[in-house]
């Protein structure tokens, strides 16, 4: 009776993290492995219940990599019990607002953190009306014209904020570029620029220990080096937020289930994990679903918030 009180009080008091339905969230830490979490399954409009992009790996108990950020993400990275302090790499795809929103938010949060150590983060660079990273970053963080000039200290490592380490990759370049490695915990990061319409977008390949898990990003599913970059993925997450049917700037920059159903059978993945739905994804999913499983063959998951996935 005692035990079930302290629960009830810990509950209540707002110590155990709560997902958007009431109840406890999943926490992902496990004490050895790799498990990919899926901050937010949901797209750029407010109509789907769903955080925008987003994703974390956990390694042996740590959060360890964050991919995207998504509008919700900051609020699914708290629900999850992660930790700024364990983050040893973001990676950004590109910078629509549905996968880059809530970075500044997750960096305020990360000030009242007990971290000491430089915060590596990757992007892509310029193009057309879109910043690179390190413009991104100075735009919001600029300590004279920065829209967040409060926060500068993440420029330089002053103010009591952690540095932040950018590294620009080039979407144009047709091989892939290692933007982290940590020999230590025997894990790499590469990034590879996807087509993505006008958009400077890029995929992400995370090899830890003898798992790969790969990160399609954004993309209209033309890019002839993607399949290889995906090669013998154990997950390869790919984002479904258009129908069959799409036409017009819509297939410009996204891939329809059939083409993503061939490109996860061209990359040999072993697992296909489905995210970064809208509304006009989810309102005949089954069917979309259906149109990927018949260019597919291997297990196939649909993407939720906060759901656990033991790679």
């Amino acid at each position: 009776m005692r035990y079930f009180t302290l629960i009830v009080i810990a509950l209540l008091s707002g110590i155990a993290p709560k997902s958007e339905a009431g109840g406890i969230a999943p926490n992902c830490a496990t004490p050895t492995g790799v498990t990919l979490q899926v901050l937010g399954s949901g797209g750029p409009i407010a109509d789907d219940g769903r955080a925008s992009s987003g994703y974390l790996l956990w390694v042996d108990g740590r959060a360890r990599f964050m991919i995207d950020a998504g509008g919700g993400t900051f609020l699914r990275f708290g629900e999850t019990g992660a930790l700024f302090t364990d983050l040893s790499h973001i990676a950004i795809s590109h910078f629509h607002t549905d996968h880059s929103a809530d970075l500044v938010a997750l960096l305020k949060s990360g000030y009242f953190s007990k971290r000491s150590n430089a915060l590596p983060i990757s992007g892509p660079a310029h193009g057309g009306p879109y910043p690179g990273l390190n413009e991104y970053l100075q735009r919001l963080l600029d300590p004279s014209q920065g829209v967040y000039a409060y926060l500068a200290g993440y420029l330089d490592g002053s103010s009591g904020m952690v540095k932040l380490e950018p590294t620009t990759v080039s979407t144009r370049h047709e091989e892939a570029s290692l933007v982290y490695a940590d020999s230590e915990n025997d894990s790499q990061v590469f990034a590879l620029g996807v087509p993505h319409g006008p958009v400077p977008a890029l995929a992400y390949r995370f090899v830890i220990g003898q798992k790969v898990i790969v990160f399609s990003g954004d993309q209209n599913g033309s890019s002839a080096a993607f399949p290889g970059f995906a090669h013998d993925a154990d997950v390869l997450v790919m984002h479904m937020p258009v129908p069959e049917t799409i036409s017009g700037v819509g297939r410009k920059l996204h891939a329809p289930p059939s083409v993503l159903g061939d490109i996860a059978t061209a990359a040999g993945a072993r697992k296909l994990v489905l995210s970064h739905f809208m509304a006009r994804s989810l309102g005949n999913l089954k069917e979309n679903l259906d149109i990927v499983r018949s260019r597919y063959t291997g297990p196939l998951l649909s993407a939720r918030d906060l759901q656990c996935i033991k790679i």
